[in-house]
């Protein structure tokens, strides 16, 4: 009897453990954050099993429109959950990947760089050309999808402060 009872108590404490370590996934997020994502990996589970494996992200990618997806992207989608992708787990790689947003004082101090004036917006067809043509540069395509959702002054200008609070805030429309 004793020695069952040492059993629950040991698994009740493992249980206890792991809601812990996982809680805290949960506390980086509102509720509303986090009813997204469960619709996303929703999604993204095709065959409902609470499991993202190779065949879910395939098909998802499928819907999406591109049928041929490397074997090797797959698998490095599927490594970084380092396990089975549970919603859990998927929860924790979007919060750590959130969390790598640098400080919204370290963006606002690049976006300075380009205003010299110190007026808080940087010309749009200047910065474009930057995205364009520059380090890590940015296809026509994402430049545009990236303007579709800046904030823009009457001049046609970027807002850069009212974007580095959507970078490292989110948009405040969402909520």
């Amino acid at each position: 009897m004793a020695s069952r009872k040492a059993g629950t108590r040991g698994k009740a404490a493992a249980t206890k453990q792991a809601q812990r370590g996982s809680s805290n996934v949960f506390s980086m997020f509102e509720q509303a954050q986090i009813q997204e994502f469960k619709e996303a990996f929703s999604c993204i589970d095709q065959n409902r099993d609470g499991i993202i494996c190779k065949s879910d992200l395939r098909e998802t990618y499928s819907q999406l429109g591109k049928v041929s997806v490397p074997e090797e992207e797959l698998d490095a989608m599927l490594q970084e959950g380092k396990g089975p992708i549970n919603f859990t787990v998927f929860l924790t790689l979007f919060g750590e990947k959130l969390n790598g947003t640098d400080p919204e004082e370290a963006i606002l101090s690049a976006f300075r760089m380009f205003d010299p004036n110190g007026k808080g917006v940087v010309n749009k067809d200047e910065f474009k050309q930057l995205l364009l043509t520059q380090a890590d540069k940015f296809s026509l395509t994402e430049v545009e999808q990236m303007f579709a959702l800046t904030p823009m002054d009457m001049a046609g200008d970027i807002d850069y402060k009212s974007l580095c609070y959507i970078i490292t805030h989110g948009d405040e429309k969402e909520e």
